[in-house]
């Protein structure tokens, strides 16, 4: 798939490689349009796009992917400056920006490629995800509403999707957002005194 030289928003490069030391989480949180919107404004964010991942099909189009035949799930890469911010607050505003309970929805958005999903690069960063979920679900729990559908998996690829998706909300600034969160805050990442 054909990408742009540059961010629309962020005017960095989308495509590795990217400056040393940096790292990328990578998530789907249903519609990607708002998705990647949430990690384009967070501090310490070098890049982000928008893509496709969790499926099988390789480099699929959007029509392919909302067939629901790929597999894939509508993805984020979003790549951070660790001396500026931290893999915990990149979940932390994953979790906090969607609500994980729907399974394959959003919203008003149905389907597979919908849903809600972590993919991580090694056994260190699924830790994380792990339990970043797991305190999650003791919030969505105090408040009464049901159980986190996030999957959590080792090993993705990402595959780009085409331009036109690409920081959408910024070139569509009324575009339609799909995406709607608990309204709770997640507490990763932050200090708790016993």
């Amino acid at each position: 798939m054909p990408v742009a030289p540059a961010h629309t928003v962020l005017e960095t490069p989308m495509t590795p490689p990217f400056p040393a030391g940096f790292r990328s989480v990578l998530v789907a949180m249903g519609c990607f349009w708002g998705a990647e919107r949430i990690y384009w404004q967070l501090p310490g964010v070098y890049t982000t796009a928008v893509g496709y991942a969790g499926g099988t099909t390789p480099n699929p189009s959007y029509e392919e992917v909302c067939s629901g035949m790929t597999g894939h799930a509508e993805a984020v890469l979003a790549v951070f400056d660790p001396a500026k911010t931290s893999y915990e607050a990149m979940l932390k505003a994953f979790w906090e920006g969607h609500d994980p309970t729907q399974g394959m929805r959003q919203g008003n958005d149905v389907g597979t490629q919908y849903r809600s999903a972590i993919y991580v690069a090694d056994e260190a960063e699924r830790e994380v995800a792990v339990s970043s979920r797991d305190i999650y679900q003791a919030v969505l729990d105090r408040a009464g509403l049901g159980r986190i559908t996030t999957e959590i998996r080792l090993g993705i690829p990402f595959f780009y999707a085409e331009d036109y998706h690409q920081q959408y909300l910024h070139k569509v600034p009324w575009g339609y957002c799909g995406l709607g969160s608990t309204g709770l805050a997640c507490p990763v990442g932050v200090a708790v005194a016993d």
